[in-house]
């Protein structure tokens, strides 16, 4: 590892923005505050929203938002220690011990969104009549529209609590199983991260060793794989007829804010362009790597003669600022925050959570970012997109407060995806070496396709699963042949899939941490693409517009607020011109010449 990749030399976070460490008096202090304020709240209001006074209800919501925002707080600060170190049993307790709490007085707020979605349209309109009311409505809606799925008050309050010794232990179970694999590669434990790192080697004999080396990891681990996938599918698959979902997706959507309709469009179009896509693109690089066929471990294999320099992080920061920068100085202004205020945790290290996130916590504090940074291109763009994410939740946790900032997925991936496409313009405008602007096409294409068709995939094999699992379990071979067909279908026979990769559905930690999530990265794509493509055709304005939509939060649809650039997602045509992009940089790489 080159000198500029020292763990010393990339920055780790700071949380005592948030808390001094788990030992903080002003822990106890908070939950202190947050019982009685819970007790306070239950007498006031309790009973007596039908009919409360429109100014009394603003108030009342008022203390509910800032008792919300204390809890989120005492959350996010110990789910971002535990993403520090997974593997630590003394941070394990901690963070189980803040759910239990948090758990138990959200127990007592329950009532409140309850008694709220029972009302009659009339007394709701009545209560948002106040103009300090009305600015809630948003979030009185979005909470309303749960009400023909919700059960009843002891029901609701019994799956709250029994959620901690459920779900969030089934969840936990996976994520310190993750954490603690060690992948034995050329005599070193390895973490998943690191090895995942090593499959996009250049060494394709490293590559293939990696790659099974991961899968026989995750093989001997399947047990327990499966066992953790097949009751959080049952778990939701009970909850669901419970509730009267008709489908697996459908409290997803719902909670997104979008119109069945409009995901299932989505998915159509992008199954239907796998051939135009991914089929054509791999089939080209087979030939780019003197291949008759990819194994799988090929798939995001760099292209011969790319350059393989490690990036080091102050290049990488000024390479995503620079390009924040030249799109609107606001919004690099805000992005610098993070760089500037350790907000941003970077070094690879034993038993921290693998991948990327951008955690929102509160608006009364501010986003973390956690990366796994590597020196590598892709390691660039992951850092362009969850800083995307973190000056999304800065702006819109300003602008519109606890209740209201929070983005639905129908838009949560835009600011993101956004960030990676000015990130990944700003470098191809500058490289005029063919073999270079080769280079950078290839991976901003596969970048596309694993966030696109990849990510379609993947959906399409939790909807198989879900499905298949309400007939009954599914052992470790039922999943892994559901997982090689969705696999197959997505990438065509310019692959070839051998035995070590059939469990790689494994290690995917949206199936567990967030079901049927994983499509709103190509929703958040295939909207960049169009956005993107209205911005390069823009008059002045564009920037302002952009940043005016960042700052709604979760305070319109996606409708209202897609409305000023001309796009409308529930237009068929819309997804089709995102896949387009796609479809261009490939016509691109095709038309270069074969020597370059």
């Amino acid at each position: 590892m080159s000198v500029s990749l020292k763990t010393a030399d990339l920055p780790t976070w700071d949380l005592s923005d948030l808390y001094r460490g788990p030992s903080d008096p002003a822990i106890d202090a908070d939950f202190a505050w947050a019982t009685a304020e819970a007790a306070a709240l239950v007498a006031v209001a309790q009973g007596k929203l039908n009919g409360m006074a429109s100014a009394d209800f603003a108030a009342t919501v008022k203390r509910y938002e800032a008792l919300d925002e204390r809890l989120g707080k005492l959350g996010s600060f110990a789910q971002l220690l535990y993403a520090q170190d997974m593997s630590s049993p003394d941070v394990g307790r901690f963070y189980q011990s803040v759910q239990e709490r948090i758990t138990e007085i959200a127990g007592t707020l329950l009532f409140f969104t309850l008694e709220l979605n029972q009302l009659d349209p009339e007394a709701v309109e009545a209560l948002l009549a106040d103009p300090a009311a009305a600015r809630y409505r948003p979030w009185v809606e979005a909470s309303r529209a749960f009400r023909p799925h919700q059960l009843s008050d002891t029901e609701e309050k019994l799956l709250l609590e029994k959620s901690l010794t459920g779900r969030a232990a089934w969840v936990r179970l996976f994520d310190e199983t993750m954490a603690a694999l060690r992948i034995p590669i050329d005599g070193r434990e390895l973490t998943s991260t690191e090895v995942l790192a090593l499959m996009v080697s250049p060494d394709r004999e490293m590559r293939k060793a990696s790659s099974q080396a991961f899968g026989k990891a995750l093989a001997d681990e399947v047990r327990v794989f499966s066992l953790i996938t097949n009751t959080l599918a049952k778990d939701k698959e009970v909850e669901d007829r419970w509730r009267k979902y008709p489908r697996p997706i459908s409290s997803r959507n719902l909670g997104n804010r979008v119109e069945d309709g409009v995901v299932d469009a989505l998915i159509a179009a992008v199954r239907s362009a796998y051939p135009r896509l991914a089929h054509r693109y791999y089939k080209l690089k087979a030939q780019w790597l003197g291949l008759k066929q990819l194994e799988t471990w090929d798939r995001n294999a760099p292209l011969p003669g790319a350059p393989d320099r490690q990036i080091p992080w102050r290049e990488a920061t000024e390479t995503v600022l620079s390009a924040y920068h030249a799109f609107s100085p606001d919004l690099a202004t805000v992005a610098r925050q993070f760089f500037d205020k350790a907000w941003i945790d970077a070094p690879v290290r034993p038993g921290k959570a693998p991948g990327a996130f951008a955690h929102p916590t509160v608006p009364s504090a501010h986003p973390y970012l956690l990366v796994n940074y590597q020196g590598k291109v892709r390691d660039v763009m992951t850092l362009a997109h969850e800083l995307g994410h973190g000056v999304h939740q800065v702006l819109a946790g300003k602008t519109q407060g606890h209740l209201l900032a929070e983005t639905p997925l129908t838009l949560a991936e835009t600011a993101s995806v956004f960030g990676e496409m000015l990130t990944f313009r700003a470098l191809l405008a500058q490289e005029k070496d063919p073999a270079q602007r080769r280079f950078l096409l290839a991976s901003k294409v596969e970048d596309m396709l694993n966030t696109v068709v990849r990510q379609i995939a993947l959906h399409s094999f939790e909807e198989a699963v879900h499905d298949r699992r309400r007939q009954g379990e599914l052992l470790p071979d039922d999943l892994a042949e559901i997982w090689l067909h969705t696999q197959r279908d997505c990438l065509g026979d310019a692959v070839r899939f051998d035995d070590s990769y059939k469990h790689f559905w494994a290690y995917i930690p949206h199936f567990i941490h967030s079901p049927f999530y994983v499509y709103a990265y190509a929703y958040g794509d295939c909207l960049v693409n169009s956005l993107y493509a209205v911005y390069a055709g823009a008059e002045e304005g564009f920037a302002e517009r952009y940043l005016t939509l960042l700052k709604a939060g979760g305070s319109q649809h996606h409708s209202a607020l897609l409305a000023p650039f001309g796009l409308d997602a529930r237009d068929p045509a819309f997804w089709d011109r995102g896949l387009q992009m796609i479809a261009d940089f490939i016509d691109e790489l095709e038309s270069l010449p074969a020597h370059v």
